[in-house]
């Protein structure tokens, strides 16, 4: 197996590790939180305090793998992990849900590094493959579609009178053998002419119309798919069913996610990126529309699929626009300017769901979701045209 092949299989066991931590903190946070919390419209900000937490960090991360190496940050992400699983776990046995909400934010550093797997995939291949490298990183993450939920559902009530405290503790566990699994990532760091380089201005590296429709849209597509994805076990329960049903609904959601990247790639190749991205804005309005004809499980299932479908074009595409809009020596801080906007949008998102969802109930927040995807769409279509416009002049 050459060196890239095997960084890419590295980094899809990578993801797939930090998405199983990623799904049972879906499926218990907001739980854990509506249960510790005086004030229930405060239920999902332990949610909120993961993404402040990972845009507190995702900056620092990025400019240490550059002065380093990509494991070298992947690591200490993975550490943050073991540190926040610990402190969740004693919050959640003691009751304290604001103790909760700072182990939470530990955590938080730990998706941070992780964002970056897909980034890492791209760094050494060919621009041609670079669709597919990003697309075969996040595959990886179906694993945690499937593995996080079941263990979500062994370990809710495995300490007795005390619900998640076994489930936050699981997570040091997928914590420790994502580092194990990194000894056999093997990418260099950055020659020493780009580590010392500081490149382009960032303003003038914004005013790229790539670069801005590629942070446009990887923020509404986190945005949407956590305004719904967050509030979904909340109105689940609210509509009478069990935890066990919501965990299969946020299962397949993350199937949803992540399946696709199989063939992402592959179909940006053959129907282009732009159109492979309005296809995801369009898959992100029909899952609005079935979530607004019912509230029976499968009306939950068929639209968090869609959810995950949607936003996996949507984000695959934006991804490999943004790696058309720096140099080498500039992607630190593009890669991490990027992600603290999508950061900052799933801590907008995650606060707004729980409020909304206790003021206005499930169906106004996603009517809420339309006039954003139809920006997003208007920005893509923006693109193509600008695009067009210069290959004539040329």
């Amino acid at each position: 197996m050459d060196t890239a092949r095997k960084n890419i299989a590295v980094l899809a066991v990578c993801q797939g590790l930090l998405l199983t931590n990623n799904s049972i903190l879906i499926t218990v946070n907001a739980l854990a939180g509506y249960a510790l919390a005086a004030d229930k419209a405060l239920a999902t900000l332990p949610v909120t305090s993961y993404f402040v937490g990972s845009a507190l960090a995702t900056l620092p991360l990025a400019m240490l793998m550059k002065r380093y190496t990509r494991r070298t940050g992947f690591i200490v992400g993975a550490m943050f992990a073991i540190t926040g699983s610990l402190v969740c776990a004693a919050a959640v046995y003691a009751g304290n849900f604001w103790f909760l909400c700072l182990g939470v934010l530990v955590l938080g550093a730990y998706f941070a590094a992780g964002q970056h797997y897909r980034f890492a995939a791209a760094d050494a291949v060919a621009a041609d493959f670079k669709s597919r490298a990003i697309s075969l990183v996040l595959a990886g993450g179906i694993a945690g579609g499937f593995l996080g939920p079941e263990t979500s559902k062994l370990t809710t009530d495995l300490i007795a009178d005390h619900p998640y405290t076994g489930a936050y503790i699981s997570l040091v566990a997928f914590a420790l053998l994502s580092i194990l699994i990194l000894r056999w990532l093997e990418i260099p760091p950055l020659p020493e002419s780009d580590r010392r380089k500081a490149g382009r201005p960032l303003a003038d590296i914004a005013r790229q119309p790539v670069f801005a429709v590629a942070v446009l849209c990887g923020t509404i597509s986190y945005g949407v798919m956590n305004l719904l994805m967050t509030a979904t076990p909340l109105a689940m329960d609210a509509s009478a069913h069990p935890f066990s049903d919501a965990a299969f609904v946020i299962q397949w959601h993350i199937v949803g996610m992540f399946a696709p990247s199989f063939v992402t790639g592959n179909i940006i190749n053959r129907l282009g990126l732009m159109t492979v991205m309005l296809v995801g804005v369009a898959l992100n309005i029909v899952c609005v529309g079935i979530a607004l004809s019912g509230v029976g499980v499968m009306h939950f299932w068929l639209a968090l699929v869609l959810l995950g479908i949607g936003w996996n074009f949507m984000f695959v595409g934006a991804t490999t626009l943004l790696t058309e809009s720096h140099s080498p020596a500039e992607r630190a801080k593009v890669q991490g300017v990027n992600d603290s906007a999508i950061f900052i949008t799933m801590i907008l998102t995650s606060l707004a769901s729980g409020a909304l969802f206790t003021i206005q109930g499930w169906q106004a927040m996603n009517m809420w979701a339309v006039p954003i995807l139809l920006l997003a769409g208007a920005g893509v279509l923006w693109l193509a045209w600008v695009r067009r416009h210069s290959t004539r002049a040329a």
